[in-house]
């Protein structure tokens, strides 16, 4: 058995907290706490943690609650539901995930499609039919003040699938009107009241004690294939964004702007190549609510994470997140052998060792039968949830990678953290990690082993600490922090 010291500096605690899931399903968020020093055997290798190295400051970790995931929710008992919620976003009771990403409107895991404006009003008042839907006031915004109750520090982000059909045309070149929900764009003459269609999501969300931390303009802006969508090439996103970001700032909205929210290849478009930065470019730092966009939020369902470190290069003082990936049907997606590792890697190792401060993944909860979603051309009816819960006793749940993944982040890197340097002094094979530094002082160790070998691991802070052994079994994920 090959074996690797990760000693913890010790600071008011004497403890070490060590959870582990492993690939095999056979351990799954376990818990154990060790005293600060243990250790199992003699040491093959050294990790060393430099908080005099910093780096981005970390947001969080969370889930989307879509129509179909707070469906799902509001269909189990009442004592099921807050046990589900309390053990998932509490801080204190629960693993604290402190992150959501909501809809503006529909999307394909609504009832229907809709928007919050189907009806154009007079000139003067473009927008006097805007009215939030049933799926909004009976299931997400329920939900999502349940969640606020266990956690009132949760983040709480919105993109739109779709602009109201009447603000949209055919495409860039042509003006003939498009009133579909899916495809067609932005027209130009309604940027201004589009911008004032977020102001009014954001206005009206506030009444209900639900504040919008961040918006992107357009989810999956080059998917014009969605059975709810608006094509948005990177031209016609900063052009919006200079009526969007004033319409904040104008109204007193201090909500961040996210840019872009797609895939890391760019959907393989055509002159869309760096899209974020050809946004950050269009905008100039004297437009009022400039401050309000704060970087690029990126999916993975094509390309890879190493284009975070072009952007990171070409625009350092942006910040990226992570905002949407699923598992499905297609890719074997309850197969926890097959993604536990992988998942965690690509979502949460690699993301946040090049610069990105959070990660959501799609849908918290659907059904067995992958639903319910929009009965809808281009709508996934294939997709599954971080948990599954069987539509038959809306009790029994199933819980896939991406609901341990965002569970073992959220349980030790909180809010505000630093991502901090280290070394090592004999890298092991399959072994990836990021280390952490947290408000309140505790160091934190997120890694994953990709082998076939046990690895025994742990901390330190720096050369003279003591040393702490934490076994880390093949297949597995781990997350270590001191308490």
């Amino acid at each position: 058995m090959l074996t690797l010291t990760i000693t913890l500096n010790a600071f008011s605690a004497n403890t070490v907290e060590v959870t582990t899931t492993c690939a095999n399903g056979q351990i799954l968020l376990k818990t154990q706490k060790l005293d600060l020093g243990s250790t199992l055997g003699t040491a093959n290798s050294i990790i060393t943690m430099n908080a005099d190295k910093k780096y981005q400051t970390m947001d969080g970790f969370g889930f989307a609650l879509t129509y179909s995931a707070c469906y799902n929710l509001m269909k189990m008992t009442a004592k099921d539901r807050n046990d589900l919620l309390v053990k998932t976003f509490s801080p204190s009771d629960g693993f604290g995930a402190n992150y959501v990403r909501m809809s503006i409107a529909c999307s394909d895991f609504s009832s229907e499609c809709y928007t919050y404006c189907e009806k154009k009003g007079p000139a003067n008042n473009l927008l006097a039919n805007f009215k939030l839907h049933d799926d909004e006031l009976t299931y997400v915004i329920p939900i999502i003040k349940e969640v606020l109750t266990i956690n009132p520090n949760i983040k709480i982000m919105a993109a739109p699938w779709t602009a109201p059909r009447w603000m949209k045309q055919k495409s860039v070149t042509d003006p003939s009107a498009w009133n579909y929900y899916a495809g067609g764009v932005l027209n130009p003459k309604y940027y201004e009241a589009y911008a004032q269609y977020f102001v009014k999501f954001v206005q009206v969300m506030k009444t209900y004690g639900i504040n919008i931390y961040a918006v992107t303009p357009q989810n999956e802006p080059l998917n014009a294939g969605n059975c709810a969508s608006t094509y948005i090439g990177a031209k016609q996103e900063g052009e919006f964004i200079k009526h969007l970001a004033p319409a904040f700032h104008n109204a007193g909205i201090k909500t961040k702007i996210y840019v872009f929210d797609h895939n890391y290849n760019y959907d393989n478009k055509q002159g869309e190549d760096d899209y974020p930065v050809q946004v950050y470019n269009a905008l100039s730092p004297t437009m009022p609510g400039y401050d309000l966009v704060k970087g690029c939020a990126w999916h993975d369902y094509g390309g890879s994470y190493t284009e975070m470190e072009d952007i990171q290069d070409k625009a350092p003082v942006m910040e990226q997140i992570f905002t949407e990936t699923s598992i499905g049907l297609w890719n074997d997606g309850r197969n926890l052998r097959k993604h536990l590792v992988n998942d965690f890697n690509n979502l949460i190792l690699h993301f946040s060792n090049r610069y990105g401060r959070a990660t959501i993944v799609w849908n918290f909860m659907l059904d067995l039968k992958y639903g319910p979603f929009t009965q809808a051309a281009g709508s996934c009816t294939t997709c599954m949830g971080a948990i599954d819960i069987d539509q038959n006793d809306y009790k029994t749940l199933h819980y896939n990678s991406h609901y341990y993944l965002i569970c073992h982040a959220a349980k030790v890197v909180k809010e505000g953290a630093s991502r901090i340097g280290n070394s090592i002094t004999a890298p092991q094979d399959g072994l990836l990690y990021s280390t952490f530094l947290n408000p309140n002082s505790t160091y934190s160790l997120l890694l994953s082993n990709n082998s076939n070998t046990d690895y025994i691991i742990g901390v330190r802070t720096n050369s003279k600490a003591p040393v702490t052994h934490v076994t880390v079994p093949a297949k597995s994920v781990v997350s270590v922090v001191q308490r």
